[in-house]
């Protein structure tokens, strides 16, 4: 009964070892199948095994491994010694002591391996227990270190998309000089979102990503180094203009000062270049029937006023200019020619007796004679005769003119 007990007992610690084992095997951990895009774990637990006497048939076993091949021989192993050991008939058989000398020699030589073979397997499976969860340890690692990768990427991405932000909305005015750079750029943020957004991104996703942003960023600083650009020139043409707009106001002032001056010399030379009226002489004259003139002071007897003078000026430019003579009678009242009249510098719009061009030249003198009748006879009295050139009174004279006696 021992030895039977012994190899029960045996059998049930490599049952515990067998299904122990296939317990820990990686496979089924991480074991899956794709089923309509799904994963769904596989066991790799063997079936219910079948049992024939004290052992295990091979045919519960799907998946045969070393492991299984070892246990399956070692059942068949306990079974032929429990067989041989038990009082199973057995066909009579010739020399028994000898058959039964040899059976106590191979069982204990069977029990031997099955030392071994339990010690092997126990370390085996210890190793390969040991090997499961450096396995598992590894995944593990590696699904946070992906996890690690792609949440540091995200960060990346973020702080690119802060940084481009922060410069767009700094530099609205140079979006439309910078359109094309911009719609590039938003294509490798929608990419690289796409990679992002996806939950299960696997490592060579996630490397293009990385790849994608450092090119993010390589467009970014690209356009920042546009933007410092145009806003420099943009600063120099506002610097520019702002010196232009100063210089602009300094010749308006400069312009308004020298035109004020020039005026100013203007009127100065204007005044200058008014002529001087010089020997001025009024000579009354009586024209005789034969047509002889005779100078005559009394007034019944004079026909015409002969007016002469001179005129000059150092400055004045060469040309023609008008001189106007103006006769007063001895009622005070001018004896105008008509309508017309001149303009004054003191006492506006004044009619005139005579308008005579005269053709003068610079710092010469020029003589200017004319003759006054008129309509009817002069009067008694005195007659003045005033000058006018550029709207001043250049000079004026008197000539007395009596009355005449009985016999003059």
């Amino acid at each position: 009964m021992l030895p039977g007990c012994f190899y029960s007992l045996l059998t049930a610690v490599l049952l515990f070892f067998k299904k122990y084992f296939f317990l820990l095997k990686p496979n089924t951990v991480k074991g899956f199948n794709k089923n309509n895009g799904h994963q769904k774990p596989v066991s790799l637990i063997p079936t219910k095994p079948h049992w024939h006497g004290f052992g295990i048939s091979g045919k519960g076993f799907k998946n045969k491994t070393p492991v299984t091949w070892i246990l399956f021989n070692i059942q068949k192993l306990i079974k032929s010694i429990i067989m041989s050991t038990t009082n199973f008939p057995t066909p009579v058989q010739e020399n028994q002591p000898k058959a039964a000398s040899n059976s106590g020699v191979y069982k204990n030589a069977a029990i031997g391996v099955l030392s071994a073979a339990i010690l092997g397997l126990g370390g085996y499976m210890m190793y390969d227990k040991s090997k499961a969860s450096d396995t598992i340890q590894q995944q593990q690692t590696q699904i946070a270190k992906v996890s690690d990768e792609k949440s540091d990427i995200q960060t990346s991405f973020d702080a690119s998309l802060a940084r481009l932000d922060s410069m767009t909305t700094a530099n609205t005015s140079l979006n439309s000089q910078l359109a094309d750079k911009n719609t590039e750029i938003g294509k490798l943020k929608n990419e690289i979102r796409g990679i992002l957004n996806k939950k299960n991104a696997s490592a060579a996703e996630l490397a293009k990503a990385k790849k994608l942003i450092d090119e993010l960023n390589e467009k970014i600083g690209g356009l920042e180094a546009d933007v410092a650009r145009l806003t420099a020139e943009n600063q120099t043409l506002n610097n520019d203009k702002v010196v232009l707009t100063q210089e602009k106001e300094k010749l308006s002032q400069d312009l308004a000062t020298t035109t004020e001056v020039k005026q100013t010399l203007e009127k100065k030379v204007d005044v200058a270049s008014t002529l001087n009226a010089s020997n001025i002489s009024i000579t009354p004259v009586d024209i005789r029937r034969n047509g002889k003139e005779k100078v005559s002071s009394t007034a019944k007897r004079v026909d015409k006023l002969v007016v002469s003078f001179d005129v000059t000026n150092r400055i004045a430019q060469s040309g023609t200019t008008d001189v106007y003579v103006v006769v007063i009678g001895p009622d005070g009242t001018p004896m105008n020619s008509g309508a017309e009249t001149f303009t004054t510098r003191e006492d506006g719009d004044k009619g005139f007796t005579a308008k005579l061009p005269v053709e003068i030249e610079t710092a010469k003198k020029k003589n200017v004679e004319f003759a006054f009748a008129p309509g009817n006879k002069f009067q008694q009295g005195s007659y003045k005769i005033q000058i006018y050139q550029n709207g001043f009174l250049i000079g004026e004279g008197v000539r007395e003119l009596k009355k005449g006696g009985l016999f003059s």
